[in-house]
């Protein structure tokens, strides 16, 4: 069960704007209070909605947060027990009408202008796109987290002991990804058996499995500011390890490179 209460704090002409933003907090209180007053700064006149889901109890984040993104309409979902990644941007979604775009933020990600115009004019033009994505920057202002190829064992094990992967833009990770509302809902958004590691990997790989297109929008950026936990932590590592293994028994990852080799034999 989740408990839902929203907020209207926005001007007379929030009909007009067309982005609904959904950001889960896993007790990520700070991070989020800083992402919701850069919504407030540089996007609110983009941003219809924020729908901000509590995994945790979080009461000092519940009692700041409409005052951070004062102007746009927040909605606040509290879980009585913890939800993955992919499950709770899925509930947000749903509790959502009339979407036209769904963008999924990370907490940790930082704004230093308002990249939806160009996200939303990035789907617009191409007629199959169903998700765009800006470029990432570290907090020093250098590009990270670029699009990378399928995680395969051989992909991965050039990433850290080989040449290098591949260049290819099979996917791109879920700090900042804006969908078309349709086409999400059409995917059925998140695999929700997914905890909290790879579920970007699948739903982009899904997406253009089902005849639509990633696209990057070059002049709009994002800040992502993350550390890299499954690094640091065993049991993070772990999970990582057990969503690449769910990944690589899916079928997906294997119907995809086969797609791959077959479009790259009818060019």
């Amino acid at each position: 069960m989740t408990d839902v209460d929203c907020m209207s704090t926005s001007p007379v002409d929030a009909a007009q704007r067309s982005v609904v933003v959904s950001i889960v907090s896993h007790r990520h209180g700070a991070d989020v209070l800083d992402l919701l007053r850069d919504l407030a700064r540089y996007a609110h006149s983009s941003v219809r909605r924020i729908v901000l889901t509590l995994n945790l109890p979080e009461p000092e984040l519940e009692a700041e947060a409409a005052a951070a993104c004062s102007g746009i309409e927040l909605c606040i979902r509290r879980n009585v027990h913890p939800l993955g990644f992919g499950a709770n941007h899925n509930a947000a979604f749903r509790a959502c009408e009339s979407v036209r775009y769904f963008a999924v933020l990370n907490p940790d990600v930082r704004l230093h202008a308002d990249p939806f115009p160009e996200l939303c004019h990035a789907l617009d033009r191409a007629p199959r796109a169903a998700c765009a994505y800006p470029r990432q920057l570290d907090a020093a202002g250098h590009a990270c987290n670029p699009p990378r190829p399928v995680p395969t064992p051989l992909n991965l094990l050039r990433r850290y002991v080989g040449p290098g992967e591949r260049s290819a833009a099979d996917w791109v990770n879920a700090a900042c990804m804006l969908f078309d509302a349709d086409a999400y809902a059409k995917l059925g958004g998140f695999d929700a058996a997914y905890r909290l590691y790879c579920e970007d990997v699948d739903i982009c790989l899904r997406l253009q499995l089902a005849g639509y297109e990633l696209v990057g929008a070059e002049d709009a950026s994002i800040v992502h500011t993350g550390r890299r936990s499954s690094h640091a932590h065993v049991l993070q590592l772990l999970r990582h390890v057990r969503s690449l293994l769910r990944l690589w028994g899916s079928g997906t990852l294997w119907r995809y490179l086969r797609w791959v080799r077959g479009a790259a034999r009818n060019v």
